[in-house]
């Protein structure tokens, strides 16, 4: 399922990978792209969006929507 993220706290490719690999560690098989300049991160996955938020949390970033 495809969902959208805004992500705050994004702002180098080193925060870009640690966001796709809290999604992907979550997930293996999910397909990842990020949108820094727009704080949005679009997420192919079968996990619900509630789980996908955590593991971004986790790393340090916050999940405003």
């Amino acid at each position: 399922m495809k969902q959208q993220l805004k992500v705050q706290g994004m702002t180098c490719g080193h925060c870009e990978k640690a966001v796709a690999g809290a999604i992907r560690q979550l997930d293996p098989q999910a397909s990842v792209h990020i949108d820094r300049s727009q704080n949005l991160v679009e997420i192919d996955s079968t996990q619900d969006r509630e789980a996908l938020a955590a593991a971004i949390r986790e790393e340090g970033y916050s999940v405003v929507a």
